[in-house]
Formats: C-alpha cells, structure tokens, sequence
C-alpha cells in the first residue's frame, strides 16, 4: 500500500519527471514542489530542447510553483527533485527561502554539498537518499546509452 504525502510518494512524482526528460534525451532529472501536501508544479531538464543552460528542473519547477502561488518565497512549499541541486540550482533555491529540499541521487561531482549546506537558505531543511537507488539507476543508464552511442 503506498501512503499519499510521503516523501516516496512525491519522489515518485519527481522520477515520472525524470523518465519525461530520458524520453526526451535530456539528462534525466525531474522535480516537483509540494505546499500543503499537494503538487503545485512539476518539471524536468529541458536544456536542449530549449537551449538554455539554466532550464535545470529544478528552476523551472521553482518558477511554475512561484507563479501558481503568486510569490517569489516558497517558505512554506518542499522541492522533490531526483538528483542533487548544481550550485546555480541551489542558489535560486536559496533566494526562493524554499522550506525544505529532498533529493535522492547525490552529485559528487556537481552537486551543491561540495560547498555545504550554507549555499541554501539558512531555514531549509534539508533530506536526502530517497529513492535513491531507482535515480541513479535511471541516470546511470542514461549516460552509459550515450557513451555507447559514441563508440
């Protein structure tokens, strides 16, 4: 039985994202954010398809939550997203006072905790390694498909 308005759930919700942005040959990561236990965006990377270098998920979920709320502060609203934020993502992050972020895949290499915590506002909370199994996985195969294809 799976509960509603867990953290699995909506990183659930957040890997539906990811598998959007596989389907489109985009690094898959996707991103929801909740407030009051309900999803009031969703997105996945879209750098390619719109050749743009900040269409992060986690940015243009961070946009569509602000903009359904109507308010540039998400103090109040958790951002599900698949793989650990880059800095530039943990900065917006930061600047939108988001309550609380979840990842599950970190990113030893380009993940913000290379810097630490304090990248984020000093009020977030912060939670990892959900779902993280099934993130990497999904991640993993999709660069391994594109060095294949290289070959």
């Amino acid at each position: 039985m799976i509960e509603v308005y867990t953290d699995d759930y909506f990183m659930k919700e957040a890997l539906k994202e990811a598998q959007k942005a596989f389907d489109e040959d985009e690094v898959p990561v996707g991103a929801v954010v909740v407030c009051k236990k309900q999803i009031i965006a969703r997105s996945y990377n879209q750098v390619e398809k719109l050749e743009d270098v900040t269409a992060h998920a986690e940015i243009m979920a961070v946009t569509a939550a602000c903009n359904y709320l109507g308010s540039k502060y998400l103090d109040e609203c958790t951002l599900y997203v698949t793989l650990e934020p880059c800095p530039m993502c943990a900065g917006a992050l930061a600047h939108s006072h988001l309550g609380k972020v979840v990842y599950g895949a970190g990113d030893d290499k380009g993940g913000f905790m290379r810097f630490g915590k304090k990248i984020l506002h000093p009020k977030t909370k912060l939670e990892f390694g959900i779902r993280h199994d099934e993130c990497s996985k999904l991640l993993k195969t999709f660069f391994q498909s594109k060095r294949k294809s290289k070959d």
